[in-house]
C-alpha cells in the first residue's frame, strides 16, 4: 500500500474523474500524497453531461478531501482544446508542473449498439463515441505534455479496457465502434512511447478488470457492500472490483522510480497488484482477465477460487 507520503511533491491530473476508475484513482493519487487535479463534465452548477449520471465532479472533490487529499475538482470538458488549455496554464501557473497525467475520458458507451454491425449502427452516435474516447486523450495529451516534459520523471497513463492479448481479436458483442476505441487507446501508447523515447516521460495504458462502477452497480441493483449478491443471476460477476482496486494500483505505479519498465505496455489492475502488494477493499487481488480467458471464454462454470 502506497503511504500518505510517497506522492507528496508530485502535481497530478485525472481527467474523466466524476466516477467509475477515475474517481477511484483521483482519491487514491490524492490519498498518497499528491496534488489532484479533477476533471469532469457533471458539476453541481453545471448539471449532468450528456451521459445523464448523478454523479458530480464535485463530489470527488469532497472525497478526495475527506480521504485526507489536497485537489481541485473542475468542470472541464476534453473535447474542447480551449478549456483544456486554459487548465494546463491553471496547474503551470499554480505549480509550474505536472508529474502524473491519467486520461481516463469516456462516457461514450452511452452511444454503443452492442448489436449493431457498422451499416446498422446509428452514424452519428458512432462517431461521437470515438470523439470521446480517442479526441479527448489526444487533445489533453497534447496541452498537457509541454508542462509535464518540463520536469523527469513524467508518467502519461491512458486507461483502457482489455489487456493488449484481449484487445488484438475483435471484441465480438460491443460493435465496432467501441472497439475501435479501446484498440486505438493502446495504439497511442505505442506512438507516444516512440515520440518519447529521448524524454523521461513514461506512457503506458492500465486496464482494470470488470468494475464495480456506480452504473455497474445500479444495474445489477446492488452496493458496493451487497455486490456478491449479484452472483445469483450473474455468477462471473465474481471476478469484479472495486474503482478503489485499480486507484491503488495506479498510485503505487506513479511512486515506483522504476516506472519506466512499463513504457509502451498495457497492464492490468490485477498486474499492478501483485506486483506492489495491492488488495481491493475485501482483501483480496481479483484477476478479471486472466479468469475471462481461462474460466469465462471458455464456458467453464464460474469459480472464483484462485483468481482473487
Amino acid at each position: 500500500m502506497v503511504d500518505d507520503a510517497e506522492l507528496r511533491g508530485r502535481v497530478a491530473l485525472v481527467a474523466g474523474a466524476t466516477r467509475g476508475a477515475g474517481r477511484g484513482i483521483a482519491v487514491e493519487l490524492a490519498r498518497a500524497g499528491a496534488v489532484v487535479y479533477a476533471t469532469g463534465r457533471s458539476s453541481v452548477d453545471a448539471g449532468r453531461s450528456e451521459i445523464g449520471r448523478p454523479e458530480t465532479i464535485d463530489e470527488t472533490g469532497e472525497l478526495i478531501r475527506a480521504a485526507g487529499g489536497t485537489g481541485h475538482a473542475l468542470r472541464v470538458d476534453h473535447l474542447q482544446p480551449d478549456d483544456v488549455g486554459r487548465l494546463i496554464e491553471r496547474i503551470d501557473a499554480e505549480h509550474g508542473r505536472l508529474d502524473i497525467l491519467v486520461n481516463d475520458i469516456f462516457g461514450g458507451d452511452r452511444y454503443a449498439q452492442w448489436d449493431k454491425t457498422l451499416w446498422e449502427h446509428d452514424l452519428d452516435g458512432g462517431l461521437r463515441l470515438l470523439r470521446m474516447g480517442i479526441d479527448t486523450h489526444l487533445i489533453t495529451s497534447a496541452k498537457a505534455l509541454p508542462l509535464i516534459l518540463r520536469h523527469d520523471g513524467g508518467v502519461l497513463i491512458e486507461m483502457t479496457d482489455g489487456t493488449t492479448e484481449f484487445n488484438r481479436a475483435f471484441r465480438r458483442g460491443v460493435g465496432l465502434y467501441y472497439d475501435l476505441v479501446k484498440a486505438a487507446v493502446g495504439r497511442i501508447v505505442v506512438g507516444l512511447t516512440a515520440e518519447l523515447e529521448d524524454a523521461t516521460c513514461t506512457p503506458l495504458a492500465v486496464t482494470p478488470g470488470w468494475l464495480r462502477s456506480e452504473q455497474m452497480l445500479e444495474n445489477f441493483r446492488v452496493t458496493e457492500t451487497t455486490w456478491r449478491d449479484a452472483l445469483e443471476k450473474t455468477p462471473h460477476f465474481c471476478c469484479s472490483e472495486s474503482p478503489t482496486y485499480v486507484g491503488r494500483g495506479i498510485a503505487a505505479l506513479a511512486a515506483d522510480p522504476g516506472v519506466d519498465r512499463y513504457a509502451g505496455r498495457t497492464v492490468s489492475s490485477a498486474e499492478l497488484a501483485r506486483t506492489y502488494g495491492i488488495t481491493d477493499v475485501d482483501g483480496t487481488q481479483p484477476d478479471c482477465w486472466r479468469y475471462v480467458a481461462e474460466i469465462q471464454s471458455a464456458k467453464r462454470p464460474a469459480s472464483e477460487r484462485g483468481y482473487r
